[in-house]
């Protein structure tokens, strides 16, 4: 069978927009620049590539470059000449190093997960048009303060670093909605009082049998099981969500388990049944009630091109009754997660489920953070940052219900709701507790 190497250096992928090469390149392949008339996408992920060529920019429509499981030690100056590159990923690799000579002037997605970086540049300042960076599990001990000019981001993921705080910049960027900082120094001890303070039953791994796989993330496996009962030895089908331990680009695997944990239970909260004890190999897992399978995920996680927004199936539509419902649920469990100081992280249409009938379930607790009860400062600064990343999800109901006309003072309301969530103005956003009030007086006034 001919490899997709083999087909290039044949002349065969004239016209390519997109290649991928994963075949333990130690070299950059010259005969890529083959393509530079038209290669908007390079994927050189699982290689061995330590560089990357001078004359780079010749690929001159390239806006998407992944070079994730490469032995790079810093990230090449040449790309920061790459004109139309605006989505650069380099996780999991060994770079120590990032210059501002690297950074592409059009940059919106930087991914440095996993890596080894203890300094970012204070050119990050100068990328106007960034919306996405993912610095999970580095050496960070600060931010540059120039990266508060990037008045454009969105989301930002820090956890498993070394930082001894957030700047108090970082909790006023206007579009900011989706933060990860679990795992770092100053938030350790919050982690730890989650996983020892919150009672949760043990339960040990001798009294369960995994069935099928149910799914699989970043973070870990979801098993369907039965579980046996202590005392009525009765078996019962529950979830086992088996953890990896290795770090994600949300974040580490263990500070996830306590955000599940401490979030306790709620009506729109998956609901946690114990933690598991005793596996053979030390594994650190969860037994979760299993969830109907007619609920299914809202929207898929954003695509390449919508960056931080959710894809939703073509012809995807919602009753005024379920954006009510889901809306008024998700509020309400955000609410609930606030008050006993967890932030979600990672608020979004893909990581809900939904049953039908407006009946909602948050989950996916992988970006979550923790802060203190007794610093309400930072918790109100928190929660509106949220706030925003919900009246996404709020916008993205209402743009598909088509009974908005037919209900013109309720649709009203929501967008009026929905534009104070949205607000630049950080101070002018709701809070959850106000949000869920307002829903819930919305879901009975119909």
């Amino acid at each position: 069978m001919t490899t997709t190497l083999e087909q290039l250096r044949a002349g065969q992928l004239t016209g390519s927009r997109h290649l991928k090469l994963a075949c333990g390149l130690r070299e950059f392949p010259r005969e890529i620049f083959d393509l530079a008339d038209t290669l908007e996408v390079l994927d050189l992920a699982g290689n061995a590539l330590t560089a990357l060529p001078d004359d780079l920019p010749r690929l001159g429509k390239l806006q998407i470059l992944f070079a994730s499981n490469n032995p790079f030690t810093e990230m090449p100056d040449v790309l920061g000449e790459c004109s139309q590159l605006s989505m650069v990923g380099f996780k999991s690799n060994r770079i120590r190093k990032v210059s501002g000579r690297a950074l592409p002037p059009q940059l919106r997605w930087l991914i440095l997960t996993d890596n080894e970086i203890e300094t970012l540049p204070a050119q990050i300042g100068d990328c106007s048009q960034l919306q996405k960076l993912m610095l999970a599990g580095n050496r960070l001990r600060a931010l540059p303060d120039e990266l508060a000019a990037c008045s454009r981001l969105e989301l930002l993921r820090l956890a498993a670093n070394r930082l001894s705080g957030l700047p108090a910049w970082l909790l006023r960027l206007p579009r900011l909605a989706w933060l990860a900082y679990a795992g770092n120094p100053f938030s350790e001890a919050l982690e730890t009082a989650a996983m020892t303070d919150t009672p949760i039953a043990g339960i040990r791994w001798d009294e369960l049998t995994l069935e099928q796989s149910l799914g699989e993330g970043a973070s870990g496996v979801i098993y369907r099981a039965q579980l046996m009962g202590r005392h009525e030895r009765v078996l019962r089908a529950v979830a086992v969500k088996l953890f990896k331990g290795a770090v994600t680009s949300d974040g580490l695997p263990d500070c996830e388990m306590a955000a599940c944990i401490r979030g306790g239970d709620h009506a729109n909260l998956i609901p946690v049944t114990g933690k598991v004890q005793d596996h053979p190999a030390g594994t650190h897992g969860l037994v979760m009630e299993l969830i109907d399978p007619q609920f299914r995920n809202l929207a898929g996680p954003p695509s390449l091109e919508s960056c931080t927004r959710d894809i939703y199936d073509a012809g995807t539509r919602f009753e005024l009754r379920s954006v009510l419902g889901i809306a008024h649920g998700i509020a309400a469990a955000a609410s609930h997660l606030h008050q006993r100081g967890v932030m979600h992280g990672d608020l979004y249409a893909h990581n809900i489920l939904h049953g039908g009938e407006g009946h909602a379930l948050l989950g996916d607790f992988g970006a979550a953070s923790f802060y203190a009860a007794d610093d309400p400062a930072t918790g109100i600064a928190l929660q509106r940052l949220e706030v925003r990343a919900y009246g996404c999800l709020l916008e993205e109901l209402l743009d598909r219900c088509d009974e908005l006309d037919a209900h013109a003072p309720i649709a009203a309301m929501l967008i009026e709701l929905k534009d104070r969530c949205l607000s630049e103005d950080i101070d002018s956003r709701p809070l959850f507790d106000e949000i869920a009030a307002r829903l819930l007086a919305l879901k009975g006034g119909r």
